[in-house]
């Protein structure tokens, strides 16, 4: 449907992709029960590759209408920001019960833990070494995209690519020592609640950061294609305003669990 002069909102054609994201994600989830009780990955891997295909399709067709065709209007772009600002408020919620039950564990842990914190036979992380240079690591990624986001308002093509490609290199370097660090770990989500809210609080964000590491790559690909102007680069704000909270989550999770856990 094309966009009506009469009014400057967006009214979305018809699309197959929501259904066909739903089906992937059916899939992939019977996958992962299939994968658990089996050991068979089939399966999980077809609801990967519908996913997949579901999400570059779609994102191509949302690129196309904003880019193209004109279709984000002023109206529809704040629209989308309070739509990222609602989904990340979210986000915080969600973090917040896996700090509710660390804190509600570590501030009076009871007999079965042995009423201590860290519980016994628990070695916790020294968290001035990997945590410490991962909280820098993610620092310097956060001052790199406010680079970024800076030259692109300035429309300083090459900064703007250096700048988001050096916040993708950090993500993944992130990436990489949160993965070595969970190898060396002495104990398992299992562990008592203290492996539990570890492994869960930390491997959640881990698999935030590399969502934002995606999102980040998906902004420098657009914008080496010359989608992003300096005063129409929603989607590249988006990934800015994530991976934003994305640093300030981890602070959280250095100072609280890393730091005063131990």
């Amino acid at each position: 449907m094309s966009m009506n002069n009469n009014h400057p909102y967006h009214l979305v054609d018809y699309s197959p992709w929501p259904i066909t994201s739903a089906i992937g994600t059916m899939t992939l989830v019977t996958g992962m029960i299939k994968w658990f009780h089996n050991f068979n990955m089939n399966m999980l891997l077809l609801g990967y590759i519908i996913i997949i295909l579901s999400m570059y399709q779609w994102w191509r067709d949302i690129y196309r209408e904003s880019t193209f065709q004109g279709n984000h209007t002023y109206l529809v772009s704040n629209g989308l920001r309070w739509g990222m600002i609602l989904f990340i408020i979210s986000e915080v919620f969600f973090f917040i019960s896996f700090f509710w039950a660390f804190f509600h564990s570590s501030l009076s842990p009871n007999i079965e833990i042995g009423t201590n914190w860290p519980p016994m036979n628990i070695m916790t992380f020294n968290p001035f070494q990997i945590p410490l240079l991962n909280t820098i690591i993610l620092i310097s990624s956060g001052l790199t995209v406010t680079w970024a986001h800076h030259s692109l308002m300035e429309n300083n093509y090459s900064q703007t690519t250096q700048s988001l490609l050096i916040t993708i290199l950090l993500g993944i370097y992130f990436s990489i020592l949160q993965g070595y660090e969970y190898l060396e770990a002495s104990f398992s989500i299992a562990d008592s609640i203290y492996g539990s809210t570890f492994f869960m609080a930390t491997g959640f964000h881990g698999i935030h950061v590399i969502i934002g590491t995606t999102f980040l790559f998906i902004c420098l690909l657009r914008h080496m294609n010359n989608h992003f102007s300096m005063n129409h680069h929603f989607g590249f704000e988006a990934a800015a305003w994530y991976w934003h909270f994305v640093d300030v989550v981890w602070l959280f999770l250095f100072i609280s669990i890393y730091w005063w856990g131990n």
